[in-house]
């Protein structure tokens, strides 16, 4: 049995279907972007497939994971469970899946957020889970048709979208995000 076969059973017993299906919708997107931007596709999907990892792991599995790899939560990412996620399926995958490629480990960690200085394959992972056959969303048309032309340009749109999203319900934005949208403006 391949890696690949094993991580789908273990992403089959830790997943919804709804979410094991994303993920492999992310996988092939993160291939699809892979090939035309010149990433790694091998990487690609591995962390498209495993980027959701911890998705729907308990409080408890997650603050475990955050003891395992060190990772100190600031007071914005302690009251947002949406962002555990990222960082817990980061120190899952290295520390239970022996994964130590560390564009992986970022791609996976960053695929929430975003950050300045990303990788070629976080961008890729970044864009795959916004624009996956699975997703329907107002923009998503739009964002699939920049993703055909211009990585930097679906990255400015995505984080513009994002962005705007966050402000308007009334939520903090990750200073990550703050910062990967203005390297992005600085760099045009």
């Amino acid at each position: 049995m391949s890696c690949i076969d094993e991580y789908k059973e273990l992403l089959r017993s830790r997943l919804s279907d709804y979410r094991y299906h994303h993920s492999l919708c992310v996988a092939d997107s993160a291939v699809e972007l892979a090939e035309r931007y010149g990433a790694d596709k091998d990487k690609a999907f591995v962390a498209g497939l495993l980027h959701d990892i911890t998705k729907e792991a308990t409080a408890d599995e997650h603050a475990e994971l955050f003891s395992l790899g060190g990772v100190q939560l600031s007071e914005l990412e302690r009251v947002n469970r949406k962002l555990w996620h990222a960082m817990s399926g980061a120190v899952y995958i290295k520390e239970k899946l022996n994964i130590t490629d560390c564009e992986i480990l970022d791609a996976v960690r960053y695929h929430t957020t975003a950050r300045a200085g990303m990788s070629l394959l976080e961008k890729v992972i970044y864009i795959a889970d916004f624009i996956s056959a699975d997703r329907d969303y107002n923009d998503v048309d739009v964002v699939r048709e920049l993703a055909e032309k211009s990585i930097e340009e679906t990255m400015l749109y995505t984080q513009r979208y994002s962005i705007n999203e966050l402000v308007f319900k009334g939520a903090c934005v990750h200073p990550d995000s703050v910062a990967c949208y203005n390297e992005i403006l600085l760099n045009k």
